[in-house]
């Protein structure tokens, strides 16, 4: 339980640390990231243990580490296609508002 937590923990703040460093982040909430990262990581520790990968020696890494590097992958690609999808969008809204 104590790495689930940690996971959680990591991966929020790797979520926050995306949301910081992206340049469209008016776009979108600032809790969407994280959000997203902790959801996956999470999500994903379930299934590492469900797995049994935390009790077999030698791979007692992978509830670790692999959450937390998926939970900031999917951070970063929700970011990243979020922010582009949004921009366009509100440029057309802004474009059909002009044009009345």
């Amino acid at each position: 339980m104590l790495s689930l937590t940690i996971v959680v923990l990591v991966t929020a703040a790797a979520g926050f640390i995306v949301w910081a460093n992206d340049r469209r982040h008016t776009r979108y909430g600032m809790i969407l990231p994280a959000g997203v990262a902790v959801a996956v990581g999470a999500l994903s520790w379930i299934i590492f243990m469900a797995a049994g990968f935390g009790y077999m020696p030698g791979l007692t890494w992978i509830p670790w580490i692999l959450p937390m590097a998926l939970g900031a992958a999917a951070a970063l690609g929700a970011v990243i296609y979020l922010g582009r999808s949004r921009e366009h969008h509100d440029l057309q809204r802004l474009t059909r508002a002009l044009k009345l």
